[in-house]
């Protein structure tokens, strides 16, 4: 077994175990997605049609749960995700600069968000609830007020730095 093959079947195993903790009962699919994405950082769609299965549930009702709220992803997320806030006062403050620097900072072209090796997600953000502190970044669960372009870039640059001297772990 190659080590991307037993690394799949490890997150299989715990899908499995998920399922298990909360007895395979269909009312609580939100909690189960949550766990599998949790897992994959997004939601795979063999792995929905699993969890279907194992519930007895239609293919069709997982896909509408994962696909109504935004919470969900049905496309692989990077390990490090970031949100940069676009609601007025972000916009008014700067954040499409903000935007624009990290997307030529991470070279992600078109409509792309998710850096090819999987370590950044770039996101826009309705509002992050923190006007005061306009243009808002958040990084996992970091938030950066009164962000600038180069405290961003910094930021993000520190990410890669630690990323590569503790080799992705």
């Amino acid at each position: 077994m190659t080590l991307n093959a037993f690394a799949e079947a490890r997150r299989f195993e715990a899908v499995v175990a998920v399922l298990d903790r909360h007895g395979r009962d269909p009312s609580k699919l939100i909690p189960i997605l949550q766990a599998v994405q949790d897992e994959y950082r997004y939601l795979p769609e063999e792995i929905m049609t699993y969890v279907a299965t194992a519930l007895d549930v239609s293919p069709a009702k997982v896909y509408g749960v994962a696909t109504f709220y935004g919470h969900f992803s049905l496309e692989p997320k990077g390990k490090h995700v970031l949100k940069i806030c676009d609601g007025t006062a972000c916009h008014v403050k700067g954040s499409g600069a903000l935007v624009d620097a990290l997307r030529s900072e991470l070279r992600l072209e078109g409509k792309a968000k998710t850096t090819p090796d999987l370590l950044f997600t770039l996101e826009t953000v309705s509002c992050l609830g923190a006007c005061g502190l306009a243009p808002v970044l958040v990084v996992g669960d970091d938030v950066h007020g009164l962000v600038t372009k180069d405290e961003a870039l910094r930021i993000v640059r520190d990410i890669k730095r630690a990323e590569a001297s503790d080799g992705g772990n």
